[in-house]
């Protein structure tokens, strides 16, 4: 009888025992698994979000206010905890005020952060740019290379980004043909830079707001702008896997409707991508809302590596309701998920993930 006692006190420690390495191993397993997933969104709130990766860190930026600020870390995905800085507070009136869309590039050797912003007034806003020799852009500091005259008539213009190909620099942006009367256009232009802060050829009209998704100004609720706005803007240069095609993504209709969503311009990389005939148009957005899981307003994207260079991700943002209703501030939320490529080398985007779904971190994050 003794005996049996002790075997059976031995069997219940060596199965509590058991049971705890279970648990410790289940437990480092789901520590395991969240350090290898990571959810949408990636920060609680913000818009435009842009990142560009050099040397093993992520430089992530968006919108801010009157300011830009700049993230450094080598996890997109772990923004919350990433350091910050602030890199610009401008100083003179006429680029004082909304400033939007901040967008960082590393060219020849330097640091280039594009903007727009106005005196006051959107009506007058203005392409803007800040250099920074240092190493790192969260380093050193940043000069003004002053305002980026876009045409003769100096027209409004916003979202202003860039492209190095082989000797040649190019900027895309949206902006005016002329000043707003009663109805505002947004077109997506292109021109050649003589240098990362001039604009050297005239400026050519890739794309304006002619299809039907692409002219949505009123919400569901029946709350608009002021006067009438058809959208083109946020444009964003991707290359193809096979670098035989140049794509223009580019965002349509407004971004306080749900309907905001994303189309594609595409050029042969050896045609003359200032002239308008190189460039064929999707017929329909290729990144869009997802009522059904309560997904709105996708638009300004924006594409990067994974740190080994296995895959690319887009970067964007959407809100969780259809519009913001008024008197609640701005809740879009920047989110990111892989693109995949076909056969050919081109990029296929999938819908919106789900909010909250789990979702795998790029190749090589540490």
């Amino acid at each position: 009888m003794k005996k049996i006692k002790i075997f059976s006190l031995l069997f219940l420690i060596v199965a509590c025992l058991s049971a705890c390495q279970k648990n410790k191993t289940h437990e480092a397993e789901k520590v395991v698994a969240q350090q290898e997933t990571y959810t949408n969104p990636i920060l609680d709130a913000g818009n435009k979000p842009w990142a560009v990766y050099h040397n093993g860190y992520y430089y992530y930026t968006q919108e801010t206010g009157n300011n830009i600020v700049l993230w450094k870390t080598k996890d997109l995905t772990e923004l919350r905890t990433a350091p910050q800085k602030t890199v610009w507070v401008p100083t003179k009136k006429e680029e004082s005020n909304n400033l939007w869309a901040p967008e960082i590039h590393r060219i020849d050797g330097k640091w280039y952060i594009y903007y727009e912003a106005d005196d006051g007034n959107s009506d007058n806003h203005q392409l803007y740019v800040i250099e920074n020799s240092s190493e790192d852009p969260l380093e050193g500091e940043f000069i003004s290379k002053g305002r980026i005259s876009t045409d003769k008539d100096n027209n409004w213009g916003i979202h202003p980004t860039v492209i190095k190909l082989g000797n040649e620099l190019y900027m895309a942006w949206s902006g005016w043909q002329s000043r707003r009367v009663n109805i505002e256009q947004q077109c997506i232009y292109i021109a050649r830079m003589k240098n990362p802060w001039t604009i050297e050829s005239d400026r050519v009209l890739l794309s304006k707001p002619e299809q039907e998704w692409e002219r949505q100004w009123i919400n569901p609720d029946g709350s608009k702008t002021a006067y009438t706005i058809y959208v083109n803007e946020a444009p964003q240069f991707l290359l193809s896997k096979k670098k035989n095609k140049i794509h223009i993504f580019y965002s349509a209709s407004g971004l306080w409707t749900p309907f905001y969503a994303v189309g594609k311009l595409t050029a042969d990389i050896n045609s003359d991508l200032l002239d308008p005939e190189s460039w064929t148009k999707s017929a329909h957005p290729v990144f869009k809302q997802r009522p059904q899981i309560d997904i709105y307003s996708t638009g300004n994207v924006c594409f990067v590596p994974s740190p080994d260079g296995t895959e690319t991700f887009m970067l964007y943002h959407a809100r969780s309701i259809p519009n913001d209703p008024p008197g609640i501030s701005d809740t879009r939320t920047p989110r990111m998920q892989k693109i995949r490529w076909d056969e050919n080398g081109q990029p296929l985007i999938d819908p919106p993930a789900p909010s909250d779904s789990i979702l795998t971190k790029p190749s090589g994050t540490i």
